[in-house]
């Protein structure tokens, strides 16, 4: 069967972007940089996108537009018969399932708040009120199973029309849309009484910032790893696939930098709303964790002219950036599965559809009639199913299937460096240089595997290292 084929050039950086930018840009990144001290957390998250970030998607848009196959597939096409390195494929795919379990919820919460600002429920709410909101969305299940549903179905809906007409075609307008109503958000943060303070906050690293949330510098850097290849969906496969659609013109470093600069300034623009209204509006605290979005912005919304209109327009386009994640994952799902099983699209789509449905039901629970359950009770109690997923995504799934694409790239019992430089320097634009070989083939591995392990101790041992 023929790979499909994007469209053009801003298209694949759109989608590729698509899939890096949404809940990890515009929620997770303002709460971690809440909890994780400021300015000092930008600064180390910044430092990795580059030094780890950059290199790892480029290997992967190599693999994929080599290979012309699917994660589950690509080590079929480019290694060694009778090798292991094909089972990290299997487990890519289990890391984009486990993913949108989660992701999906989180998605739904999106949709839920921009009914809730259409119908004005935040209107005359102080921020205790806007909490409670939070809280009441959480606690019903219902609600949350009938959005999660309606996030999967528009997900799966669009990718049944392909990937140049359906996904290619919605994710383009979706990301320009958000991009807009980003800028003039920020914009606005700018005149907020509390602007100044939360800048200082947010773009200043400062040690005392750090100390006084009561985290140490350990803990910070192996966060703001962990948010590096979780916005950047590094490492189970999701950007080898949107390589595996890209033509042969364009340079993948070159691609991958354009890529991490779009995903970047959405995330740092992300800050720029989210913590000056901390500020104004919130008393400074910014350790509400993940609800830390949907406790905040609504108030700032309820003090803007036409508040209710900019609230409405801004979940619609948030919801559009966690959808252009889902486009781009629930793809990369639906093709391990069609490489696996040469059904049609439009039959995966209803099987991968059900099934993931069904799989997202246990983190809706988890806040509401399971929310006894805390799977790590023993060292970090209020835990809940979501932490548990998320465990497995970022702190195992991503970090080791990166460190698994890096040695694959760069040894001869793999592709080989030779190999993944002619795919990546092949195109116009920035290429790999001969320099970066001692950097990626043994800095690299080298910086992936400590931070493994230092993420693996520090969740379960928080304090370990708290000198």
């Amino acid at each position: 069967m023929e790979r499909e084929k994007l469209g053009s050039r801003l298209g694949f950086i759109l989608l590729s972007a698509g899939c890096a930018i949404g809940v990890g840009n515009v929620w997770k990144f303002p709460w971690m940089v809440g909890q994780y001290g400021g300015g000092i957390f930008v600064l180390i998250y910044l430092f990795f996108l580059v030094a780890m970030g950059i290199p790892v998607m480029t290997m992967e848009f190599s693999l994929g537009r080599a290979s012309q196959k699917s994660p589950v597939k690509l080590y079929d096409a480019l290694a060694p018969k009778n090798s292991k390195w094909k089972l990290h494929g299997w487990a890519a795919l289990v890391g984009n399932v486990v993913l949108m379990m989660f992701y999906t919820v989180v998605t739904g919460w999106l949709l839920q708040y921009f009914v809730k600002m259409i119908k004005g429920d935040f209107k005359g709410l102080d921020s205790a009120g806007v909490s409670g909101e939070f809280g009441n969305m959480v606690s019903d299940p219902g609600m949350m199973t009938l959005f999660v549903a309606i996030v999967v179905v528009v997900g799966f809906l669009v990718l049944s029309f392909g990937v140049k007409n359906g996904l290619e075609k919605v994710t383009k307008v979706m990301m320009l849309a958000l991009l807009a109503i980003m800028v003039v958000l920020a914009f606005n943060g700018f005149f907020l009484d509390g602007a100044a303070e939360g800048l200082k906050f947010y773009l200043i690293p400062n040690f005392d910032t750090m100390a006084d949330a009561g985290i140490n510098i350990f803990q910070v850097i192996t966060a703001a790893m962990s948010q590096a290849f979780f916005t950047l969906s590094l490492g189970i496969g999701s950007m080898a696939i949107f390589g595996s659609y890209l033509g042969k013109d364009r340079s993948l470093m070159g691609e991958s930098v354009n890529v991490a600069i779009l995903d970047t300034c959405v995330a740092l623009v992300a800050g720029l709303i989210i913590f000056p209204a901390c500020f104004t509006y919130n008393n400074g605290n910014v350790n509400a964790g993940p609800a830390l979005i949907f406790e905040t912005l609504p108030n700032v919304f309820n003090h803007m002219p036409l508040g209710q209109l900019w609230g409405s327009l801004f979940f619609l386009f948030l919801s559009f950036a966690a959808l252009s994640t889902i486009f781009a994952v629930f793809e990369n799902i639906l093709a391990c599965i069609q490489d696996i099983t040469n059904w049609s699209r439009k039959k995966i789509c209803i099987v991968a559809g059900i099934g993931l449905f069904v799989l997202s039901i246990p983190c809706v629970l988890g806040f509401n009639l399971w929310a006894g359950f805390e799977p790590f009770a023993f060292v970090k109690p209020g835990t809940n199913i979501m932490d548990l997923e998320d465990f497995i995504v970022s702190t195992l799934l991503l970090p080791i299937g990166s460190l698994i694409f890096v040695l694959f790239c760069t040894s001869k019992k793999g592709w080989g460096w030779d190999n993944f430089v002619a795919e990546a320097n092949t195109g116009k634009g920035f290429k790999v240089k001969p320099w970066m070989k001692t950097y990626m083939k043994y800095v690299l591995p080298v910086l992936l595997s400590i931070f493994i392990v230092i993420s693996i101790v520090t969740f379960f041992w928080p304090n370990i290292f708290a000198f």
